[in-house]
């Protein structure tokens, strides 16, 4: 058993180090988005709404030509609508990662601004600012991470149940060195549940290997949803403006009582308009998919046909933040991503303790017996 620990305990080790500044990067930034709701509502206030008026929206066809006046030669890659908000703005991303603002009554311009610090902080967490070479960094050491989890585990439980009491708790008076141990091993063990879910609900979006685990156990597969009854394709050369409008107000018609929406072009061609309605648990959305030249609508995905494995996959995001459990879910996911950023810290430092004491000479002590003559060590 002690062999094993130790082979544990130097595969623990090793791997930390490897991959322990990616995971301390990672957690605080994914510390800090968990609350990108309330930071954008209390910092973007000023162009996230208008004055409330007495007027219906002024239509998504008005916003996209204002923009296209605007903006002629940049492409649109998402659209965001909170219709259950009548005064907040429509934002308009593009390529060139600029968002514009727009009156949902008037459709002028409110405000038009780069990436925001939260977009960086979520790119920081997503790719470490290294595209794809950043997240293949960001995946794996988020792979690593977990076994690191259930290997710290393993070095956490006592050899004697009669220890498992200290095991649990930090003895606050002992020296910096076995504070800085009982940090790492105790808030450890607390939050390693937590941070395994969180951990691999961040892989689901990263693998589809993790996708297919998810599959196997709620014994169902992700659905493409229901595809459109083949008709001809006919080429729309209309305006963009007018397309994506029709668009949006077939769908809203078909399904009303639409909380939010969102348009965006996918990396094939299609475009995806998904609409947001009230839920507890998993999201109530729903996913509409056009041919960006005619228009016409390819496939749909509703929430009401969702199997078991489309419902993880509507309450996946939410469980990564801590949302699906409210204010308390992301309360306890931000202190767990601390202790998941101070992991790394507080395990360094113990690293680097074991490593001085090791490197420190042993100076002996001689014992002078001045009756013999003789000297021993």
């Amino acid at each position: 058993m002690k062999q094993f620990k130790n082979a544990v305990r130097q595969i623990h080790l090793w791997l930390g180090l490897g991959t322990g500044l990616v995971v301390f990067i990672i957690s605080v930034t994914g510390c800090l988005y968990v609350f990108e709701e309330e930071i954008r509502d209390a910092t973007q206030k000023e162009y996230k709404y208008v004055l409330v008026e007495q007027k219906p929206f002024v239509g998504l066809d008005q916003v996209i030509r204002n923009f296209e006046q605007l903006a002629p030669k940049e492409k649109i890659t998402l659209i965001r609508i909170t219709e259950s908000e009548p005064n907040a703005t429509v934002a308009v991303s593009t390529k060139k990662k600029r968002v514009y603002y727009f009156n949902p009554y008037d459709g002028q311009l409110v405000n038009k601004g780069g990436a925001d610090w939260l977009s960086v902080v979520l790119d920081i967490h997503m790719t470490l600012l290294l595209g794809e070479t950043g997240k293949f960094i960001q995946r794996w050491s988020v792979v690593i991470f977990v076994f690191m989890l259930l290997t710290g585990l393993v070095l956490w439980f006592p050899n004697q149940m009669r220890l498992l009491r200290q095991s649990l708790s930090i003895k606050w008076k002992g020296s910096f060195k076995r504070v800085n141990y009982d940090l790492h091993n105790v808030l450890g063990f607390y939050a390693s549940g937590i941070l395994i879910v969180v951990s691999l609900s961040g892989l689901y979006f990263a693998f589809k290997e993790v996708k297919t685990g998810v599959s196997f156990f709620t014994g169902s597969k992700l659905s493409e949803g229901r595809k459109e009854k083949d008709v001809p394709q006919k080429e729309n050369h209309g305006p963009l403006a007018v397309r994506y409008n029709q668009m949006y107000q077939s769908i809203l018609l078909q399904y009303p009582g639409v909380t939010s929406s969102s348009i965006s072009v996918r990396k094939n061609g299609e475009i995806r308009l998904r609409t947001m309605y009230p839920y507890r648990w998993a999201r109530n959305q729903n996913s509409f998919f056009f041919d960006e030249t005619s228009g016409q609508l390819l496939r749909s995905k509703l929430y009401k046909d969702f199997n078991n494995a489309d419902f993880y996959e509507a309450t996946n995001y939410n469980l990564h933040t801590g949302q699906l459990f409210g204010w308390f879910g992301k309360i306890i996911a931000c202190i767990a991503s601390l202790i998941s950023a101070s992991l790394p810290v507080t395990g360094f430092v113990i690293w680097w303790k074991k490593r001085k004491k090791k490197k420190k000479p042993v100076v002996a002590k001689v014992r002078y017996d001045l009756s013999t003559t003789n000297i021993s060590v």
